[in-house]
């Protein structure tokens, strides 16, 4: 079938197009930019804003089912430019869906919409975790406020569900895993809390995974239909072992130096004072949010999922790490 992927030139959206084409289905991809990985695999481009109505409902015409996973992601930023992106842009993927009667919106959210401070979650489910409240992030705040409206337009004509990969990583990965390295190699990355929290990760083909997983049982009435679902490698480790297992695949430095919670959530709050009133460019190093989601223990049940649509996550932890390891050996001409 045609389907529509928002965001397709991403990490993670990459991933999906691959596998929508492996899959023998027609790809269109909506994104700010073009890129050259979509054009060498036959996905056709189509350039947009997704908080412009009328473009996203264009690009949707003729398709039948959608992936939308385009959002504005990071810590830092106006709450006016991710409302845009993440709760207007949601709306006109649901409302391009009605205008052209597609059936099936598998939608791409966050952990972070479950996010209250300090609280860990320990095996907790999307029918056990309730919404975080009081964000400390325009990220958060508004992907909540977009997921809710994915679940709400769930009924009889518009299938919908919504994933909530944790932490992705893997080949290709062309954000966490650099931003890392280059952190690690000015000695400028530390621990928050001492690093001996658990949390979970999603490798990257299990992440495109669940999402196909998802699609293929979708339908009105279905048992994944209007729910959420927690998505990872269902393998939590030390934030310790996840992050120096991924330095280590790539050459880079490991990390031992560690910051106090009170102390990193101190920095946090100076720091968007700072990038508030001067205004700083970038984002800053440190977020009070940031500072309670390092520190704070996060894993999760995939049980539901695997009950719903079947996921299973196919590429561990360790497996993972050997993957990114030749990836790195290999572009770097190295045996």
């Amino acid at each position: 079938m045609k389907i529509l992927v928002t965001g397709g030139g991403g990490f993670l959206g990459q991933a999906l197009c691959r596998g929508l084409v492996a899959r023998g289905h027609e790809v269109v991809s909506f994104n700010r930019g073009r890129y050259p990985a979509l054009d060498e695999i036959g996905v056709t481009q189509v350039q947009g804003d997704l908080a412009d109505r009328e473009a996203v409902i264009a690009a949707a015409s003729g398709c039948e089912a959608v992936f939308h996973n385009a959002a504005k992601a990071g810590a830092w930023g106006s709450y006016q430019s991710y409302h845009q992106a993440n709760v207007v842009g949601t709306q006109n993927v649901i409302d391009a869906c009605r205008a052209h009667r597609i059936g099936r919106l598998v939608y791409t959210s966050t952990p972070s919409v479950t996010h209250r401070a300090t609280h860990p979650v320990e095996g907790g489910t999307a029918e056990t975790v309730p919404y975080g409240e009081g964000f400390k992030a325009a990220y958060a705040t508004t992907k909540t406020v977009a997921e809710k409206a994915v679940l709400a337009a769930n009924g009889p004509d518009l299938a919908t569900v919504a994933l909530r990969p944790r932490l992705i990583w893997g080949v290709g990965d062309n954000q966490l895993l650099p931003r890392l390295v280059e952190r690690a190699r000015r000695g400028r990355l530390r621990f928050v809390g001492g690093g001996y929290n658990r949390m979970d990760t999603t490798y990257i083909d299990n992440a495109a995974q669940a999402h196909f997983d998802a699609f293929e049982h979708l339908a009105p009435g279905a048992a994944c239909a209007g729910k959420a679902y927690f998505i990872s490698n269902g393998d939590p480790r030390t934030v310790r072992e996840t992050v120096n297992g991924l330095l280590g695949a790539v050459g880079a430095p490991q990390v031992d130096k560690t910051l106090p919670f009170r102390a990193a959530y101190l920095i946090g709050a100076v720091c968007e004072g700072l990038w508030t009133l001067l205004p700083l460019k970038g984002e800053p190093p440190m977020t009070r949010f940031l500072a309670e989601q390092l520190s704070t223990v996060h894993w999760y049940d995939m049980g539901p999922a695997r009950r719903d649509f079947g996921y299973v996550p196919r590429v561990g932890f360790d497996e993972g790490l050997e993957r990114v390891r030749a990836h790195h050996l290999a572009a770097s001409g190295r045996p």
